[in-house]
């Protein structure tokens, strides 16, 4: 086996500009709900962090909920001027907000065309929008037309979560189920999955199982905890579809692989989860 060089399809900026202006309520309930310490960090010290790991690339991703929270965006530009930092180190996607229609658009034309990201990424239930919804199918044909793959978040969400309400945030919007429909529908649109989709995997398995262009990402949840279907399908009939996530400063990189290697994969099939099928969805 080649000497593996893992990609993390899915992290966010572990600074104050994420953490804590954008995330505001959401990530601070989060952290307490999981029982974990999310402090700002530099962005030198995130790499740090996949330094020990042994990873090689990290997929780092902007966040625009301006409709929905009220709060601030880390912007696409902070993203690129990450990457603009570290070019060998980082691939950036873009994030817009649904809700602002044109100006979507626009902001994600200038995010790929002019400030040099490579995909988009949505997180439906803070975002508060099916993603099968028709008015937001222009969105998507734009993202055909740049040639770039798309984020979508699956499963319960640990924004809001333990709290009254849930900081108001409604889970229905993150079921796989609907992006089955944005899959026909777009078939050149290359769908990255997020997270174990956990009350629906099923779902998002048969979806990876039946269309050739939807993706299973791995990330938010340690290996450990995968539901078993979810780790015999990665293993066999989903080894090409499934992609390494950490959903980093959440889980640390490495802690994420030392549990996945506990799993017990074939060689063939780590360096197809951890680096192979990460190339071929970015086209690096």
């Amino acid at each position: 086996m080649s000497l593996i060089k893992p990609i993390d399809i899915h992290a966010h900026p572990p600074t104050e500009d994420y953490l804590i202006r954008s995330g505001g309520k959401y990530i601070k309930h989060a952290a307490e709900y999981f029982r974990i310490s999310i402090k700002p960090r530099s962005i030198e010290e995130m790499l740090e962090a996949y330094d020990r790991a042994g990873v090689d690339r990290i997929v780092i991703v902007a966040w625009d909920a301006e409709t929905t929270t009220g709060l601030p965006k880390t912007s696409n530009e902070y993203i690129a001027e990450i990457v603009d930092r570290y070019p060998d180190r980082f691939i950036g996607f873009a994030s817009v907000d649904p809700w602002k229609g044109e100006i979507a658009i626009r902001d994600l034309e200038v995010a790929i065309r002019d400030l040099g990201l490579s995909g988009v990424k949505f997180q439906q239930a803070i975002q508060a929008f099916f993603p099968n919804d028709r008015r937001f199918y222009p969105i998507y044909e734009k993202c055909v037309e740049l040639k770039i793959p798309v984020q979508f978040h699956l499963g319960m969400t640990g924004a809001g979560a333990g709290v009254r309400g849930g900081d108001g945030i409604r889970l229905k919007y993150t079921r796989p189920i609907y992006l089955d429909e944005v899959a026909a529908d777009f078939p050149e649109l290359t769908i990255i999955g997020l997270h174990p989709s956990w009350p629906w995997q099923e779902e998002s398995i048969a979806i990876a199982m039946h269309k050739a262009n939807f993706y299973l990402d791995l990330s938010g949840w340690l290996p450990t905890y995968f539901p078993e279907t979810l780790v015999r399908y990665a293993r066999t009939l989903l080894k090409d579809k499934c992609l390494f996530g950490t959903d980093y400063p959440f889980i640390d990189p490495e802690r994420w692989l030392y549990s996945f290697n506990k799993l017990g994969f074939e060689d063939e099939v780590k360096e197809l989860i951890l680096e192979k099928n990460a190339r071929r969805v970015l086209g690096i």
